[in-house]
């Protein structure tokens, strides 16, 4: 019967410990990296014999390119609303706990760690199974009552981020080219 009564009190606390989240889990979370920007370039020693043959070439490019710099700054002017959306991130609003899902669980677990056993290990099973049912139900509660909102982050043309905040799940991913309409996101398309 004692036995019996360990493997309550163990399972209800290893339960209990993996829904409050306590027990090592084996997802990993790896940040996505951004699609939209190109790697960094990776840049050579410099030496003086490099500075020397690049400087011959550095000039004739830039005296070839003189005619075209006003023609290529028209084409490439920066679109003041204009941005690629680096990262949609959802957020999860858990409010506190009423009591309600505690106390029924508590009931509930009592109940069933009752029917455990005999004499003390009877009394044992049903506090461990009142305070399980405890936990559980606090947090069922939390998980019926939580709501989510998203933030999508866009780095502007210009350099700068934004965020917005969005109650409903938003159809852009990372790398998406959006233009900021009265302020809400609409596709460059």
């Amino acid at each position: 019967m004692v036995i019996a009564a360990v493997a309550v009190v163990l399972f209800c606390g290893v339960g209990s410990a993996a829904i409050l989240g306590w027990l090592p889990t084996s997802n990993a979370t790896v940040p996505a990296q951004v699609s939209g920007l190109p790697p960094a370039p990776e840049r050579a020693p410099k030496t003086a014999f490099n500075d020397a043959a690049q400087a011959p070439q550095q000039q004739s490019l830039a005296q070839q390119g003189q005619g075209q710099l006003p023609e290529q700054e028209a084409r490439q002017a920066p679109c003041a609303n204009c941005g690629v959306v680096e990262s949609v991130r959802a957020i999860e609003h858990r409010p506190k706990g009423s009591g309600v899902g505690a106390v029924g669980g508590a009931v509930l677990g009592g109940l069933l760690g009752n029917q455990v056993g005999s004499g003390h290990g009877r009394q044992l099973a049903t506090v461990a199974g009142a305070v399980g049912g405890a936990v559980a139900g606090n947090q069922i509660e939390g998980n019926m009552k939580t709501t989510h909102t998203w933030d999508v982050v866009v780095r502007m043309d210009n350099g700068t981020k934004r965020t917005f905040h969005n109650s409903q799940q938003p159809s852009w991913r990372s790398g998406d080219s959006v233009r900021v309409v009265n302020g809400q996101l609409r596709s460059m398309d």
